[in-house]
């Protein structure tokens, strides 16, 4: 199974350094360097923001590869030269990205781990992502709220995202006075939503 722990955002800088958003609980690990990661299969670079020359006036073209006339592709793996935390995010630099213009084609790219290769936790009060997303959240009385989504790693709490059955999603603080029990064996989390918390 494949885990999904970041995605590549917009360039920082000239020399080929990324910002990823980050979709793990533990970045300092899964982002240290030397690090290798595999990119979602099938990702492509985006659309280039000016066209080639003869088609729209002003023509840019985008970036390419080593080998002259062929364009750039979303290598299958990505291995972390260097990673640092800078206001709130994390900005990583990989072996052969080495300018803006190739660093912007990696945008939007998924980067992924095999969930083989995550140990569990040793707490058995700690959760990986891949653990709880696609459970069914319950209330205590047993009343079906949805299933979880995805985990977005916020700076004050994890958030579970809850898919409602109508099809809308809800936040949900993952913390012990609202989420009260993690079922992994009954595929289920019990959630005490204060009043209004599901509206929101």
């Amino acid at each position: 199974m494949q885990l999904v722990v970041g995605r590549i955002g917009k360039p920082h800088g000239v020399r080929g350094e990324v910002t990823v958003e980050v979709r793990t609980d533990e970045p300092e690990a899964r982002f240290a360097p030397g690090t290798v990661l595999r990119t979602e299969p099938g990702a492509t670079p985006p659309p280039a923001r000016n066209t080639v020359p003869g088609t729209e006036a002003g023509a840019t073209p985008p970036p390419t590869s080593d080998e002259p006339g062929v364009p750039f592709r979303v290598p299958a793996e990505l291995t972390i030269e260097e990673s640092r935390f800078h206001q709130g995010r994390v900005l990583i630099a990989f072996e052969g990205i080495l300018d803006r213009n190739t660093a912007e084609a990696l945008r939007g790219t998924l980067l992924v781990v095999d969930s083989a290769d995550v140990t569990p936790p040793d707490d058995p009060e700690e959760f990986h992502d891949h653990q709880l997303v696609g459970l069914a959240v319950v209330t205590p009385a047993g009343e079906r709220l949805g299933e979880v989504a995805r985990i977005d790693h916020a700076p004050s709490s994890d958030l579970l995202v809850l898919r409602r059955p109508e099809g809308r999603t809800a936040l949900i603080p993952f913390v012990r006075a609202i989420v009260p029990e993690v079922d992994l064996a009954g595929g289920r989390v019990i959630v005490d939503p204060p009043a209004g918390l599901l509206d929101l």
